[in-house]
């Protein structure tokens, strides 16, 4: 493979194609069947998930394919990872040219990347500084951190009295901090001791937080625009306004996770644009890179985020220049492609009709919801298993996973044509009358 410090010839010998070691070792383990893969999880595989049966080798815009060839539209976009769809050509070249050119400097030297990357992120969305990681748990740490140092530092908070106000259904990973703040059984049971310092009010409840904001000791309060995790949930207009108003009378800070809801996945750019709040600490991922690789972001006024002094925190690749390559092509192609507009617009086009069809014909359905491309369907799981919908789903074609056990959601890529959102909202519906007639044998 000839090289030059400008360019690198990535053709395989002879026009082939490249053989990844991988490949090389998979296929001497003969691994051809479904079952052999599944054989393969099971044996070597953290048991931490319980995934959908099928094996996806290939994925190209809205649609994967699994190792036989059968084609389905993907409902789940790694939970609004894949926003800008899978394998996004341009976030594809944006990655391989910067792989060839550098990956890595570690923060303790400069680079010709970061600094730029970061600059276009403050400029679109309006912030004077950015932290980046890699990872949507460790933006919420690491603005946890922020919130807390800026409350001793700035507000005059008591040392180590800080509190921070979460709501009660949240999600924001599966760290020691956020298991300490978590409702969730799963994610907090046998995991203690616990960090304190979090109070948890009901959701969508502002006489809770106007409550709970009577604390001196409050520096942040940390909250989803939309509860995705937590069901989809989706609060009242004028939630987060009136909330920032509240923290602002006592001079707390708003920590907007925009890890899911963020990056036109609603129909704006972000969540909070509904409300037209501008957060005082905004957390994105997942889909900041198209799903390519990990790599997080937390932005702030330069009063909030310099709080953070050398040696106060870092990140071993945090800030590479590869993840940051990508990231600026990721939001460039929301930005040029008018995703907010085309999630919006279907976003709508689905709910209509699924409520149409399906609501009042199908008594097990409890609610049709969500905003832009972010949607749910729940379910009386005393009268229906959601895991009999998961397969007929599949078994239609569509993949998507459920969540809080009684909640299907349904958040395809942003870049889904039209003709494919139609052929995919037939498919969903047939699905859930399929297993209605089923039930009613």
């Amino acid at each position: 493979m000839a090289a030059t410090a400008d360019k690198v010839d990535l053709s395989a010998p002879n026009g082939g194609e490249w053989q990844m070691s991988i490949d090389t070792y998979r296929s001497g383990l003969n691994m051809k069947k479904e079952e052999d893969f599944f054989d393969c999880d099971r044996q070597y595989v953290c048991r931490n998930y319980a995934p959908v049966p099928v094996v996806i080798s290939k994925g190209k815009g809205a649609r994967v394919w699994d190792i036989n060839g059968n084609e389905y539209y993907d409902f789940l976009a790694g939970v609004s990872s894949l926003s800008q769809g899978h394998c996004h050509p341009r976030v594809v070249a944006a990655l391989c040219r910067q792989a060839t050119r550098l990956t890595l400097t570690l923060r303790s030297f400069g680079n010709d990347i970061t600094g730029p990357a970061c600059r276009f992120m403050a400029e679109m969305f309006g912030y004077d500084r950015v932290l980046l990681m890699n990872t949507g748990a460790e933006a919420g740490e690491s603005a946890v951190k922020i919130a807390r140092k800026w409350a001793y530092e700035v507000k005059g908070v008591p040392h180590d009295s800080a509190k921070i106000i979460l709501c009660k259904n949240n999600y924001w990973g599966r760290t020691i901090a956020a298991c300490s703040s978590s409702t969730t059984f799963e994610c907090y049971n046998n995991f203690g001791p616990f960090t304190p310092g979090f109070t948890l009010i009901d959701y969508d409840d502002l006489d809770a937080l106007e409550k709970a904001l009577e604390d001196p000791h409050v520096a942040a309060f940390f909250v989803e625009p939309i509860q995705g995790e937590g069901g989809v949930n989706v609060p009242h207009p004028g939630y987060l306004k009136r909330a920032h108003d509240l923290c602002k009378s006592k001079n707390v800070l708003l920590i907007a996770d925009e890890i899911q809801t963020g990056l036109c996945r609603t129909g704006r750019r972000l969540a909070v644009d509904h409300d037209g709040v501008h957060p005082d600490i905004l957390l994105l991922g997942k889909s900041l890179s198209a799903g390519v690789v990990p790599i997080s972001a937390v932005m702030g006024s330069a009063q909030v985020i310099d709080v953070l002094t050398p040696a106060t925190h870092g990140s071993t690749f945090g800030g590479n220049p590869l993840a940051c390559a990508v990231a600026v092509e990721a939001l460039s192609v929301l930005r040029d492609e008018n995703l907010a507009e085309r999630a919006e617009r279907l976003g709508i086009k689905f709910r209509d009709r699924v409520t149409k069809e399906l609501q009042g014909r199908v008594p097990w359905i409890k609610e049709i919801r969500g905003k832009g491309l972010l949607n749910a369907i729940e379910v009386d799981s005393d009268l229906v298993n959601p895991n009999d919908i998961v397969m007929k789903l599949k078994e239609n074609g569509i993949l998507s996973k459920p969540t809080r056990v009684k909640v299907l959601r349904f958040i395809p890529p942003l870049v889904i044509t039209d003709d494919e959102h139609e052929d995919a909202t037939a498919k969903i519906i047939k699905s859930f009358l399929a297993v209605d007639e089923e039930r009613r044998k």
